[in-house]
């Protein structure tokens, strides 16, 4: 590939995972380039109207981690928000074109595939019963949850039942050798 230079990226066209969205929703589509503060002013300023119910959120590739910040920003100051996540790759195609043209090489097409979030968010009930569904709050359950099971952890540690808790009955090594005596000094 040293020969050849990308010129061209051309994103497939994805159908939306979801079916019965309205025609008006808003898409957030999160670039990895993107800045969180810009996305979320525009994004919490149209879920605080009470005319907008709902807001999909998408990104591929390098920008996936950044969608799924903007949803959880947006769910701690927005509470009472259904969740739909849904994960699927894009298909993208990279054109690279020879670097000499004089060489006789040939433009190549390389297609890859890439991962890609799909977020629904919305102040509505959502079916619960639809994979990817995440109820209102579940997050605080969650954690909840998990920070119990590690201050439990804790205390059996402070209680001695950790590793090294039990007694093995050997004395530990003195600095002067093996032998457990003290090295004579000439």
């Amino acid at each position: 590939m040293e020969n050849y230079k990308k010129t061209k990226i051309v994103e497939k066209p994805c159908p939306l995972p979801f079916t019965d969205l309205p025609p008006d929703i808003i898409e957030m589509k999160v670039k990895d380039g993107s800045k969180i503060r810009n996305l979320m002013g525009y994004a919490i300023g149209k879920m605080e109207l009470d005319s907008v119910r709902q807001i999909l959120f998408t990104g591929s590739g390098k920008a996936v981690s950044k969608t799924i910040t903007c949803v959880e920003i947006m769910k701690r100051r927005l509470k009472e928000l259904h969740q739909i996540t849904k994960v699927l790759f894009k298909q993208i195609e990279e054109i690279w074109e020879p670097i000499v043209p004089e060489a006789g090489l040939d433009a190549l097409t390389v297609k890859r595939n890439i991962p890609a979030i799909c977020v629904l968010l919305s102040k509505d009930a959502l079916d619960p019963q639809e994979p990817g569904y995440q109820a209102p709050g579940s997050f605080d359950a969650f954690w909840i949850k998990t920070l119990k099971a590690e201050s439990q952890g804790q205390m059996k540690r402070k209680q001695g039942g950790g590793r090294g808790a039990s007694s093995t009955g050997k004395q530990p090594r003195s600095a002067g050798g093996a032998s457990g005596e003290p090295c004579a000094k000439s």
